[in-house]
């Protein structure tokens, strides 16, 4: 009888993967999770150490979403959104809009959803191009983004991305950004041409989690509002209380003209996302219909009823379990198992911000495969994560128990001394 594994090789081809590598290997194959825990067709089980690729935030198998799903599924699973509307999309619209940053001078009151991060950011970019179009101001064309930045896989995220592993290929596709490293290079070049900034607010994710200095997304929503220029964040991995509160943007009171959430909207349960913005750019849109001021954007799932469900489900398990003061004692625990790792021989350094982990070993070159090498001997301990680079994160679920995490860090710490010695 042919195998899951060898029916996975002779079908599937896997994202972000070396496919010649992947065939080689032994793949795990989910079949269950619980908690913080996944377990594969064998009975062996993992602690989920990135939470599925930074989606999952209450557990696997929360009861709670797990039911407003199945009892969704109990009205209807799905119709258009395009001219109709349903009972959990409105309901989750108003409660993401009141809980979006917001200020004197700006709030977040319209949202439009999608389907995932990549999307996400995709209606963003939209949106400020053709608001400046609306406002009569067609000079304003140009996007300006940072090195290394990571905004998705749609043509329009890859063209405001920064990262030539991942984007260059495509770069024939794509439009023209200016790309820079810092705030100091960013003020030369801002002027009534620009649409908008695009940045991941206080830290950039497949970067390698590199934070940025603080101060720096309050002093670009400054500069931003001196030029005229629109400021979006991507909230796709930050969001959802991953740095210690809901959003990334309220640590420096920062309210973006434009906002996408994603990844733990729904939990880490169904896709789906959304972009925020602002009255000023929704009325921009409004007109006659011979006018074609539409935004001719849309996608065959928006506010899909399942993933509104989910997310409805979500965010009221953050009110119920206190989730946001829980973090606060699961960031000392991440504070403290890092500063172990800190002092390991091969550790360059070590990042955090809120219930965000990156351990980066090195000096090493990409191609020694040090990263992956190091979460291999990992998932051989019970730990599964994915490298970036030669950067391990730690992004856990916020149900993981205090051994749990601990399992974690010597899992890591074990691996390193097989990997490097």
């Amino acid at each position: 009888m042919t195998s899951l594994a060898d029916k996975d090789h002779r079908y599937i081809w896997h994202p972000f993967t070396q496919m010649k590598e992947w065939l080689d290997e032994e793949p795990v194959i989910v079949e269950s999770g619980n908690g913080a825990i996944l377990r594969d067709i064998h009975g062996t089980e993992y602690i989920d150490a990135n939470s599925s690729i930074w989606t999952n935030l209450h557990g696997h198998g929360h009861p709670k979403i797990s039911q407003a799903i199945k009892d969704q599924l109990d009205h209807i699973a799905h119709s258009s959104f395009l001219g109709l509307s349903n009972i959990p999309a409105i309901a989750l619209s108003e409660k993401l809009i009141g809980l979006a940053p917001r200020c004197d001078t700006r709030t977040l009151s319209r949202l439009f959803y999608s389907d995932d991060g990549s999307t996400a950011m995709e209606v963003a970019i939209k949106m400020a191009l053709q608001y400046w179009q609306h406002k009569k101001q067609p000079r304003r064309t140009r996007f300006l983004a940072f090195a290394d930045a990571y905004h998705g896989d749609t043509l329009g995220a890859v063209s405001v991305g920064g990262m030539d592993l991942f984007h260059s290929a495509f770069k024939p596709l794509t439009f023209d950004v200016i790309r820079v490293n810092e705030l100091s290079q960013l003020r030369a070049v801002m002027d009534g041409t620009v649409a908008a900034v695009v940045i991941e607010p206080l830290i950039q994710g497949a970067a390698g989690m590199k934070l940025w200095p603080r101060g720096l997304l309050r002093d670009l929503r400054q500069m931003c509002d001196g030029t005229g220029a629109l400021l979006i964040a991507d909230e796709v991995m930050t969001g959802f209380g991953r740095t210690g509160k809901m959003f990334a943007c309220e640590h420096e009171r920062v309210v973006p003209d434009l906002m996408a959430v994603a990844k733990g909207l729904t939990g880490g349960y169904l896709p789906l996302a959304a972009t925020l913005t602002t009255e000023e750019i929704f009325n921009a849109f409004l007109g006659e219909y011979y006018e074609f001021k539409t935004f001719f954007h849309g996608h065959s799932y928006t506010g899909n009823q399942l993933g509104c469900a989910a997310a409805l489900a979500n965010l009221q398990v953050f009110e119920e379990e206190k989730t946001l003061e829980k973090l606060t004692a699961l960031s000392a625990q991440l504070t403290g198992g890092l500063n172990l790792l800190r002092e390991l021989p091969h550790v360059a350094e070590v990042r955090q911000i809120g219930f965000i982990g990156a351990v980066e070993l090195g000096p090493y070159k990409l191609t020694d495969r040090i990263g992956k090498r190091v979460c291999d001997e990992m998932r051989n301990r019970g730990v599964l994560t994915r490298p970036l680079g030669n950067v391990v994160p730690i992004m856990s679920p916020y149900c993981i128990k205090q051994e749990q995490l601990n399992r974690v860090f010597l899992a890591l710490a074990e691996a390193i001394e097989v990997v490097v010695g």
